[in-house]
């Protein structure tokens, strides 16, 4: 099993999630972040003034998926998030050794 981590632009959360939940990934966790990356922010003009956002507001979704999945996963999340623009975001893949259901105590090795 693998652990997916996608920051993406919050305007491309709900396309993501449907093209995710097409491919028979529903279940995830979303969580609003702000970061910051290579550009380190951006410059705003407000009332004739110039003013630096060193963090912008982003998204960040993390999934568990088997191991066969992951390919397509990432392909749709980079497919429908990609705007070309500095600030598309980035995904990360982490092994995960085991999972336990909160509800029942069940304990898998395999599949999530």
């Amino acid at each position: 099993m693998k652990k997916i981590e996608a920051i993406i632009r919050p305007e491309k959360l709900e396309r993501v999630k449907k093209v995710l939940e097409e491919k028979g990934c529903v279940a995830m966790t979303i969580t609003e972040a702000k970061g910051r990356g290579e550009q380190k922010g951006i410059s705003l003009q407000f009332r004739g003034r110039s003013i630096e956002v060193d963090t912008l507001p982003k998204i960040k979704i993390e999934m568990v998926v088997r191991e066969e999945r992951v390919d397509a996963v990432i392909n749709a999340i980079t497919n429908v998030a990609r705007t070309g623009k500095f600030g598309d975001g980035k995904v990360f893949v982490l092994p995960v050794e085991e999972v336990v259901r909160v509800r029942t105590g069940e304990r898998s090795k395999e599949n999530p």
